[in-house]
C-alpha cells in the first residue's frame, strides 16, 4: 500500500510556509518557526496523531503565521488522504491537569467547525484547519482554568482523533455513493 504523503508550500506577502506530511508516520516532527507555542502545539499534534511533520514557517506576525500554518497543514492532510477509504469518524477526550477537552471529527468533505477554545488565535487555527482540510470538527472544553493546558489538551485530542479517523478501511464508510467530481 502506498504511504499517504503531501508536500505543500504557501507563500504570501505575509508568510512562507512549507510542509511535508506523512499521515502513515510515527509521530516524528521537525518544526522550524519563531512562534514557540505554535511549534510546541505542532510537535504535540504530530506525536499524538502519529503523523510525521517537517515544516518551515515564517511570517510577519503571529496571527498571519498561525492562520497560514493551519491552512497549509489542513490542505496537506486533505491531499495526503487522497481517495483511500478511512474510518472517517472519531472522538478523543484528553485530560491535562486542570483541563478536560473533547474533540469529535468527521473526515467528510463538508467543512464545519464548532470550536470552544479560550485563546482566540488558536480558535482561529482550529477553524482554518477544519475549513482547509474539509473536515467537520467539534472542540468542547469540558473544564479548565489554564489557557495553555486547555489549548494543549485540544491539540492532543485532535491528534488522537485524527489518528483514529485516518485508519485505513477496505471500503468507504458512507450510506451514499462516492460523489463524482469533475475537474476543469
Amino acid at each position: 500500500m502506498a504511504i499517504r504523503t503531501a508536500k505543500l508550500n504557501r507563500q504570501t506577502k505575509e508568510t512562507d510556509v512549507s510542509i511535508e506530511l506523512n499521515i502513515d508516520g510515527t509521530g516524528k516532527s521537525s518544526v522550524r518557526c519563531d512562534e514557540q507555542f505554535l511549534k510546541h502545539m505542532l510537535e504535540t499534534f504530530a506525536r499524538y496523531s502519529s503523523f510525521d511533520i517537517d515544516m518551515v514557517a515564517k511570517g510577519d506576525n503571529d496571527h498571519h503565521l498561525v492562520e497560514d500554518v493551519a491552512i497549509v497543514l489542513g490542505s496537506a492532510l486533505r491531499e495526503a488522504l487522497g481517495d483511500t477509504p478511512v474510518e472517517r469518524i472519531a472522538s478523543a477526550v484528553v485530560p491535562m491537569d486542570d483541563a478536560l477537552v473533547e474533540v469529535d471529527l468527521d473526515i467528510v468533505d463538508r467543512p464545519y467547525a464548532e470550536i470552544d477554545c479560550p485563546d482566540v488565535l488558536y480558535h482561529h487555527f482550529l477553524r482554518s484547519f477544519a475549513m482547509s482540510s474539509g473536515i467537520t470538527l467539534h472542540v468542547i472544553v469540558k473544564r479548565g482554568f489554564d489557557d495553555h493546558h486547555m489549548v494543549e489538551a485540544t491539540f492532543k485530542a485532535l491528534g488522537t482523533a485524527l489518528r483514529r479517523a485516518t485508519t485505513k478501511r477496505e471500503t468507504v464508510l458512507s450510506t451514499k455513493e462516492r460523489p463524482k467530481v469533475r475537474r476543469g
